[in-house]
């Protein structure tokens, strides 16, 4: 069975995933703050990337896989990937890296593909790039990169910000004239899923087939949302149409592991 250590399973994302895993594989997490009810949990352990080197758990739990799922600050960050990279290079093992769309956030004129060049205006952009980077000199069987568009979902912490702006009828962030696709939380769990299950290497690109400007994804969603004249601030960073979109072109899943934007509309609702 594979052993799993999702590093950061206390956050949005490795705690969706951690559910998600925990009855297939021999699944662990990693959590910073003190907290009840991870000290009691057998599978979850207290790591702060900025006091503590992650070999020494790597070392003690010899997982086959690491998903990083971590947040925090940028430069921890970069040095808790490379001693995970060093590790790596010791030990058979492969390294799933949640990465972002915005390490495409530079080009403007069309979507970008798996292995289109990257380039990043954006410090969170160069932040991921750095990693990505690291991660592509280690054979291809070692890691996944799996860029990630903007995640929904019912209790998710975008949709949750969307329904407290509203409640304090502050104005919502949209941006009219940026085309991108997006994602919901549960199909992302299912698609990491996959790829763990079927030792899927290299670049993944997770986000919808289609794409939709950023303000109709919105309003969408508000009106699912039953959210009456929400009040909408337009921030326009240019003059033109701008994409900010990753699709598959050499690593595509299979079609009931493929979403569309209507979908991830749809998942900001419990049914």
């Amino acid at each position: 069975m594979k052993k799993v250590l999702i590093i950061g399973a206390s956050g949005f994302i490795g705690n969706a995933l951690y559910k998600e895993l925990n009855s297939y594989f021999d699944t662990y997490g990693t959590y910073r703050t003190d907290n009840t009810f991870y000290e009691k949990n057998q599978k979850f352990f207290q790591y702060d990337m900025e006091l503590e080197d992650i070999s020494i758990l790597l070392d003690n739990l010899k997982p086959t896989i690491i998903v990083s799922a971590i947040r925090g600050n940028f430069n921890s960050q970069i040095d808790a990937h490379y001693r995970i990279i060093s590790w790596l290079q010791r030990n058979k093992a492969r390294l799933i890296f949640m990465s972002s769309a915005n390490v495409f956030d530079t080009f403007s004129n069309y979507p970008s593909y798996e292995h289109d060049k990257t380039l990043s205006e954006s410090v969170f952009g160069k932040f991921k790039i750095k990693i990505e980077n690291a991660l592509m000199r280690l054979p291809t069987e070692k890691y996944v990169i799996a860029r990630v568009p903007m995640i929904f979902g019912a209790n998710t912490p975008r949709v949750q910000e969307i329904k407290t702006l509203y409640d304090l009828k502050a104005s919502i962030e949209v941006f009219p004239n940026v085309i991108i696709n997006a994602t919901s939380i549960s199909k992302l769990t299912q698609q990491l899923h996959y790829i763990i299950n079927r030792d899927k290497k290299g670049i993944f690109h997770l986000g919808s087939t289609d794409l939709i400007y950023h303000l109709d994804l919105i309003t969408e969603i508000c009106d699912m949302l039953e959210l009456e004249d929400p009040i909408f601030k337009q921030v326009f960073d240019s003059n033109n149409d701008r994409y900010l979109a990753v699709l598959p072109k050499d690593n595509k899943l299979p079609k009931n592991l493929q979403i569309t934007t209507k979908q991830v509309i749809d998942s900001v609702i419990i049914k």
